[in-house]
């Protein structure tokens, strides 16, 4: 593999190590002249432009250029620092100079095994419990799902040594989502699997810093060395002569302690919702579906705080909340003063356009496309665009809730940024009623939705208009909602503002990610951050 800059291996790592002791972070190194044109002798100079957010100080080049004087190398190296050169010099290294990027090897180059998951039938051989099985859809970027975990007994498990797992292996989806990667974390100390590619690192490789590079920077490679007519999978062959910019050990944990923050960080707001999530429909139902607080006060309680179930204990609110339900039922079986209404009747569905019909303009401003798949995983280089000249209710907004009535039926609060409706997804509002509300009870109704689609005869399954009239609400009068608000919307905002921050995060993250790969910003070492 032919590295970008006319450099010997060995004479690299002496570089990287001086610029990594003696510059600061956040500064760009780019090389120019005859090593950048591959023209060099040699014995010729090393030319390199140091960029930071304006001219360094003059005691840091001068730090530099006695490390290069004093180092192994046998030639010079003469630094110069963008900023104080001539604009035309400038535009000179900009065109014609090179990132000085850490040095590209193979996968196979510093993997110490490389080889695939089980294939082959497993119908029989799934069992209650056991060795947990890890097959394509357990593997997200970076973690790992527990979602239909299947498990294998102790012994199929000492019959597949092969694609036996253990902690810090790196795991490569095949087939599917190929090049979708994650890391074995500690806690699955024993594990199996089928139809990944695993890697086991050597010791220049770190674990996490594979599965970033794969995750966000080989996709080109994945995709161009699919085989397969029938089901295009990435194989062991093409993982091996994957190309890698591999930094020194104590670079990849810096550049690690970044991106590792922002992912924490990530991570902890997703388990956040996840606990939010499930307040918020345990509260909803013991309200209007179970009707506990009602039950609680026809049985004789009457401390707030426990007619509430305990499920909202701060006093500030319980005392009138509690106040607020009633304390019997009517003849229709509901609470006194509460209806029951259409899950349209509370709400809006608007259905989306037929896009195609709609194409982006030339020059113009235009917007991503809502489709299905986007609901579901989020917007990617590869959705559709459309023009943004539509009306502009079918334009989607962060915090509108969108719900997919046709093939895999979910609902969700968009969080994406601007984009198009499509058709097949209804953007649900009202003017009566708050967010949660209609949304809660979209969710309640969900998996009868999910059942009828099922049951359609078709390619793909899905739900009618009619199915929203016969799915019935529980709806309490305007005040009792309003006091509720103060309990129920808190938690719905909290949500939204998570999945809006996990974006900023992630944008940031993958901003980062490719410039600190590829040695063009530098992490400051810890000793240095000061």
């Amino acid at each position: 593999m032919t590295p970008p800059i006319d450099l010997r291996p060995d004479h690299a790592k002496i570089v990287h190590d001086i610029i990594a002791r003696h510059l600061p972070g956040g500064v760009s190194v780019r090389v120019f002249g005859s090593r950048a044109k591959w023209t060099a002798k040699p014995h010729s100079d090393l030319d390199l432009a140091v960029k930071g957010k304006g001219p360094l100080p003059r005691a840091v080049l001068s730090d530099v250029a006695e490390a290069f004087s004093e180092s192994d190398l046998p030639f010079r190296v003469d630094v110069v620092d963008w900023h104080s050169v001539a604009p035309s010099f400038q535009a000179v290294i900009d065109r014609d100079g090179k990132a000085l990027g850490w040095p590209l090897v193979t996968l196979g180059d510093v993997a110490s095994e490389l080889t695939v998951g089980h294939v082959g039938s497993m119908a029989n051989e799934y069992v209650a419990t056991g060795i947990p099985f890890l097959r394509s859809l357990n593997i997200e970027p970076y973690r790992i799902s527990l979602q239909d975990l299947k498990f294998i007994s102790p012994e199929f498990h000492k019959r597949l040594r092969k694609s036996a797992l253990k902690p810090g292996d790196v795991v490569i989806i095949r087939t599917g989502k190929p090049g979708v990667c994650s890391v074995i974390p500690e806690w699955l100390t024993d594990a199996n699997c089928s139809d990944l590619v695993i890697v086991r690192c050597g010791n220049d490789l770190h674990p996490r810093y594979l599965a970033y590079w794969v995750n966000s920077l080989a996709a080109h490679h994945i995709g161009s060395n699919l085989v397969g007519a029938v089901q295009q999978h990435f194989n062991v062959g093409s993982a091996r002569q994957m190309p890698i910019s591999l930094p020194p050990l104590d670079e990849q944990e810096r550049i690690l302690s970044v991106l590792a923050t922002i992912d924490d960080k990530i991570e902890l707001n997703r388990r956040m919702n996840a606990t939010l999530e499930r307040q918020a429909q345990a509260v909803f139902r013991d309200w209007f579906v179970d009707f506990g607080p009602v039950r609680r006060k026809q049985a004789g309680e009457v401390d707030p705080v426990a007619i509430l179930g305990g499920l909202t204990p701060d006093p500030t609110y319980t005392t009138h909340l509690a106040a607020l339900f009633p304390d019997a039922f009517g003849d229709d079986g509901l609470p006194m003063g509460w209806s029951a209404r259409p899950l349209d009747s509370i709400a809006e569905f608007l259905n989306g356009l037929a896009l195609q019909k709609h194409p982006p303009i030339p020059g113009e401003p235009d917007l991503p496309v809502i489709k299905i798949a986007e609901l579901r995983n989020g917007l990617t280089e590869r959705s559709n665009r459309a023009s943004r000249t539509l009306p502009p209710k079918y334009i989607v907004r962060d915090g509108d809730f969108i719900f997919s009535w046709s093939g895999s039926l979910m609902a969700k609060v968009w969080t994406e940024g601007d984009g198009a409706l499509n058709q097949h997804l209804f953007k649900v509002t009202s003017a009566t009623y708050p967010q949660w509300f209609y949304a809660l009870w979209v969710h309640h109704h969900m998996p009868e939705f999910q059942l009828i689609a099922a049951s359609k005869a078709t390619t793909m399954g899905h739900i009618q208009r009619m199915h929203l009239t016969n799915a019935v609400t529980v709806c309490p009068p305007g005040p009792s909602i309003t006091a509720m608000s103060e309990v129920m919307q808190p938690l719905w905002d909290r949500m939204i503002h998570c999945e809006l921050e996990n974006r900023t995060l992630a944008e940031t993250r993958d901003y980062l990610l490719p410039r600190l790969m590829s040695g063009t910003v530098r992490v400051v070492p810890q000793d240095r951050a000061a």
